[in-house]
């Protein structure tokens, strides 16, 4: 990724170090500081987030339930896990790239824990 100081400095547009972009909530996206060390960051809508990639190539993505567990996460260094929970938010499930295994994953035919949305209204479905 190309640091924005570079593109700042193509466009002509004054700047200082730190660079600090912040989103709407105030929380940090990017920042970089006059070593050339950047970091920027992904969020979804509830503000959790979703990828971080920092200036030395390392980068980490995640993935989330509507309760905002973490159900899968991978990084640059080839480490993966992935998590699924009960209806307390308790894992039940984890499995990861190293071959470790705990707990019963829900069967792949089963709609149990999904979010679906109507007329505006989010629902949890459970089976019966």
């Amino acid at each position: 990724m190309k640091k924005l100081s570079e593109t700042y400095k193509e466009l002509g547009i004054a700047f200082s170090f730190p660079i600090v972009i912040k989103d709407a909530n105030g929380r940090k996206t990017y920042y970089e500081d006059r070593y050339s060390q950047w970091y920027r960051c992904e969020r979804d809508a509830n503000g959790m987030e979703t990828y971080f990639e920092t200036s030395n190539g390392y980068c980490e993505r995640y993935e989330r339930d509507a309760d905002g567990n973490v159900t899968y996460f991978e990084d640059s260094d080839d480490l993966w896990y992935r998590c699924e929970y009960d209806a307390n938010g308790d894992e039940s499930y984890y499995e990861d790239s190293n071959g470790k295994k705990r707990g019963t994953p829900k069967s792949s035919k089963t709609c149990e824990g999904k979010v679906v949305e109507v007329d505006g209204i989010k629902y949890k479905l459970t089976a019966l």
